[in-house]
């Protein structure tokens, strides 16, 4: 038998229902970002870059799309014979078949696959969050801190602090309490979602945690509280950089246009930490004689006639004469054609906006379906829509996947409104 000195355990299967229609046909770490990557491509490349190069990718919910992308992991070097990727879902045993319940029951469904590649470290990784950091650094902290788990924290501002886990440690950074999305909290220290366990503790640890009829089955709320109270030696390993859960609309907006400020938080043309991805290829974009692209990433194969300003364009895109994009995100092999005005909206891949057509225009409303979700300003299209010609679509607006001309039973779409593929409800 061979062993590897760490296996990561990456969870991959949040449907990442905060995203409304972005996450309607796909699981959020597939959901594209920043002109050519996968949310996913990020944690992946983390571990290349980290040295760690047996990786298993935990999926459920719509996994199809994840599955082809990934696939046996060349891109990001990890189609192996001994380690590599391994993609993990759900699965029929002799004994009993389940979806996975939590974060930790996923784990223990696939400690077999574990087991048989013999580590002394596991990590638990999350699949949807935008940040680049050095696994092995982390590893050696935990090493020397004789440390049982290692939970990664980043500082957070004080009112943000109800959004996370919070750890409070004393001075030498050892965990002894942990507060779950607490409304007063004791500390900044949020943690990432990052875990590195001795294997052999972390096992009997899933195999407890399953017998309990009363848990949720999940690292954050059970697992670690577990080991905390349980006076296991856990750390905060802390992590200074760029991190973004990208799990709102809003976020997600956010995060791709800080790519396009003047100075960058997170770069992703650092030739020392290369972010790897799975792509197409496609020619080099073109910039027509009238079109113009300022502050923006236009990634290959689009073709820009218009105007671009503050937005990021994904491949295969067309642009045509007398098109406006501004403060936007549009997904791959969309076609805006000419005389349209596209403000802070973000277009699903594939997306067809006729002539004349303007889109976040107006007041902001509250939207009428999902006020929770679309509640930003910033309008979504959902994917393979057809928008019919010289429609003006508000704020806060929700297309559905795959609307036709015929969904459309008005020219004026007003801020909060919502059009849903054949009339009906979501």
């Amino acid at each position: 038998m061979y062993s590897k000195e760490v296996v990561a355990m990456l969870l991959a299967g949040g449907q990442g229902n905060r995203l409304g229609v972005l996450t309607r046909t796909l699981a959020k770490p597939a959901v594209l970002y920043g002109g050519k990557y996968r949310i996913i491509d990020f944690t992946l490349s983390n571990c290349v870059n980290s040295g760690i190069d047996t990786v298993g990718v935990l999926t459920q919910y719509q996994p199809l799309k994840l599955h082809t992308y990934i696939g046996i992991g060349k891109p990001w070097d990890l189609d192996r014979m001994n380690g590599g990727v391994t993609m993990l879902p759900p699965h029929m045993k002799s004994e009993m078949g389940q979806w996975y319940k939590g974060t930790a029951n996923a784990v223990y469904q696939n400690i077999d696959y574990v087991d048989r590649m013999n580590p002394q470290y596991v990590m638990i990784l999350s699949g949807d969050h935008i940040y680049k950091m050095d696994y092995s650094m982390m590893l050696d902290f935990h090493k020397s801190k004789d440390s049982e788990a290692t939970i990664s924290v980043i500082d957070v501002p004080l009112e943000e602090t109800h959004r996370y886990g919070i750890m409070n440690t004393d001075v030498e950074g050892k965990i002894f309490e942990f507060q779950e999305k607490p409304k007063v909290a004791k500390s900044t220290l949020a943690s990432m979602g990052v875990y590195i366990f001795n294997w052999e503790l972390l096992r009997e640890l899933l195999i407890a945690d399953e017998r309990d009829k009363e848990s949720n089955n999940d690292f954050g709320k059970n697992i670690i509280p577990a080991m905390i109270e349980g006076g296991r030696t856990v750390y905060a390993y802390p992590f200074e950089g760029y991190w973004k859960d990208v799990g709102t609309i809003q976020a997600f907006w956010e995060s791709n246009m800080d790519l396009v400020s003047r100075v960058p938080q997170f770069n992703l043309f650092d030739p020392a930490w290369k972010i790897y991805t799975s792509n197409a290829p496609k020619p080099a974009n073109y910039i027509g004689p009238n079109g113009s692209v300022k502050r923006s990433i236009v990634s290959e194969g689009c073709v820009v006639l218009g105007k671009v300003r503050n937005s990021v364009i994904f491949p295969g895109t067309f642009i045509d004469e007398d098109v406006e994009i501004e403060d936007s995100i549009i997904l791959s092999n969309s076609k805006i054609l000419r005389g349209s005005i596209i403000q802070k909206s973000v277009l699903c891949e594939e997306v067809t906006v006729g002539q004349n057509v303007k889109i976040g225009i107006g007041e902001e409303s509250q939207n009428i379906l999902n006020p929770g979700i679309y509640n930003s300003g910033i309008t979504v299209v959902g994917e393979e829509a057809f928008i019919p010609n010289n429609l003006t679509i508000g704020k806060n607006v929700m297309i559905d996947i795959g609307v036709s001309e015929e969904d459309f039973k008005i020219s004026d779409i007003k801020s909060g409104s919502c059009v849903i593929k054949g009339g009906g409800e979501l």
